[in-house]
């Protein structure tokens, strides 16, 4: 590298360093499990989930709610710690788990004001995928997931308003519910 000055050389391996950087935290967020926690099926296990021998089936996600109104919209009930995104059509497109928040808000219909692709929670945890619909007593409530696949136990410490889904579900919800998609919280 005759002629090359030092600072050229600096920023040459500052610039290779970044790259490196980003592209193992790129790495990262994609190994990122989508449902951590959870155990995977067994490798014995037949392609509708039963064991060899066994004698139960899977059971079939729980139905919607039925007091959860009508048409598009998302479903949250809280005491099943679930979520249905319901179709125009009534039927459902999907239901997982979530990890509720320590503030919850009151059974309801709201509707989704804003969305962030990716931000920080506030716990602290990187989030993405961000799809709020209400606040209570000053905390902003909605659905998101963590970036590292996470869904833990909210803190009974803080005042949180994030109802933690997995990754996967994350992306479904950030599909399904755009700005003014109803959300029908329930017992």
């Amino acid at each position: 590298m005759a002629g090359s000055s030092p600072g050229k050389i600096v920023a040459g391996l500052t610039a290779l360093a970044l790259a490196g950087v980003g592209f193992l935290a790129y790495q990262a967020a994609a190994s990122a499990p989508e449902h951590p926690g959870k155990s995977r099926p067994s490798t014995s296990a037949t392609p509708d989930g039963d064991k060899p021998g066994g004698r139960h089936k899977k059971k079939p996600p729980p139905a919607v709610p039925a007091a959860s109104g009508t048409g598009l919209r998302v479903v949250y009930s809280l005491s099943d710690q679930r979520v249905w995104l319901v179709g125009a059509d009534e039927q459902p497109l999907r239901t997982f788990e979530v990890a509720p928040s320590t503030v919850s808000p009151p059974p309801g219909e709201y509707t989704v004001f804003s969305r962030t692709a990716a931000t920080t929670g506030s716990d602290g945890v990187p989030i993405e995928n961000v799809v709020l619909f209400t606040a209570v007593e000053g905390v902003v409530v909605g659905f998101s997931a963590a970036v590292d696949g996470s869904t833990p136990v909210a803190d009974p410490n803080l005042r949180t308003g994030g109802i933690r889904e997995g990754r996967a579900d994350g992306s479904a919800m950030w599909k399904f519910a755009t700005e003014d998609t109803k959300v029908v919280v329930v017992d």
